[in-house]
């Protein structure tokens, strides 16, 4: 960790620490572009600020929700303009609809295991189940 300005610099190291993103995913992120305004110290190592830390959190989101590493470039690129928030939003928008039709299929497959563990159960205990109402 390093001061400078009032601002408190973070390694790459306690930068993965900290966000929980691996070294090397960082490091693509990096030198992908992905993080603006990433500083360099005097040794020329990587040092990020409150800002990249946040903005790295915001892209780990972004991942997990689905978003490839061309979409997280194009959502970068719009930058921060109003005009653009539009393109921003419709890019989340279209995250959105599949994250919630993987969802509705997560909680399907959640109430078949059910049923068939209620099923299996029943048997194991000696009832006389119905195997033809059993999908």
């Amino acid at each position: 960790m390093t001061k400078n300005n009032k601002n408190i610099y973070r390694t790459m190291k306690e930068t993965c620490e900290i966000t929980g993103l691996s070294y090397d995913t960082l490091k693509f992120y990096s030198n992908e572009g992905l993080i603006p305004d990433v500083k360099r110290n005097k040794n020329n190592h990587r040092i990020f600020d409150e800002n990249n830390i946040r903005w790295i959190r915001g892209l780990k989101c972004l991942r997990e929700c689905g978003l490839s590493i061309s979409e997280m470039k194009k959502y970068v690129d719009l930058g921060l303009s109003k005009e653009t928030i539009p393109e921003k939003l419709a890019i989340l928008q279209s995250k959105i609809t599949i994250l919630e039709e993987e969802i509705k299929r997560a909680r399907a497959s959640i109430q078949y295991i059910h049923m068939k563990e209620k099923y299996y159960a029943e048997l194991l205990e000696g009832k006389d189940v119905d195997f033809e109402n059993i999908e």
